[in-house]
Order: structure tokens, then C-alpha cells, then sequence
């Protein structure tokens, strides 16, 4: 998956800030600790968080600037 940097969403695209990446995770714990990894000396966006569109989903930047987006889909047969 891949995000844009959407004007309408408050973001002014500069250099490196034009993406996030996004990592698919199998659970809420492995999701709580990638988040807690990558985010770590960076920026919390969006806090890890049961959405409206069935994911436990945060976004966050690194110490080096780069987005990241975490998902766990939940309704996934994938363990939670």
C-alpha cells in the first residue's frame, strides 16, 4: 500500500516527505511494537488505534524522516 501526500489532508509535499511505507502486520502486540520501534525518537502522527475501516492503524516518522503507516487488518484471518 501506498499513501500520497495529500494537500487536503495538511501536508505540503517536500523533498522525502512524498510517501509513507507501510508494513502489514499479524497482530495488535506486533503492531504496538513496530509502532513503538519506529517511532522512537521520531514523530507520532497518528497513535496505533481501532479505525472506522476495520484496522488497528498508526502512522508515525522515524528519526531519519521517514513515514511509516502500521496496519493490522482485523477482521483478517490472521491471528490477533
Amino acid at each position: 500500500m501506498a499513501s500520497d501526500a495529500l494537500a487536503s489532508m495538511g501536508r505540503n509535499v517536500n523533498f522525502g516527505n512524498s510517501f509513507h511505507i507501510c508494513i502489514d502486520v499479524e497482530g495488535e502486540k506486533e503492531a504496538d511494537r513496530v509502532f513503538a520501534a519506529l517511532s522512537n525518537g521520531g514523530e507520532i502522527e497518528m497513535p496505533m488505534n481501532k479505525t472506522f475501516f476495520g484496522s488497528y492503524f498508526g502512522m508515525c516518522k522515524d528519526k531519519f524522516d521517514v513515514n511509516w503507516m502500521i496496519n493490522f487488518e482485523m477482521n483478517s484471518p490472521q491471528k490477533k
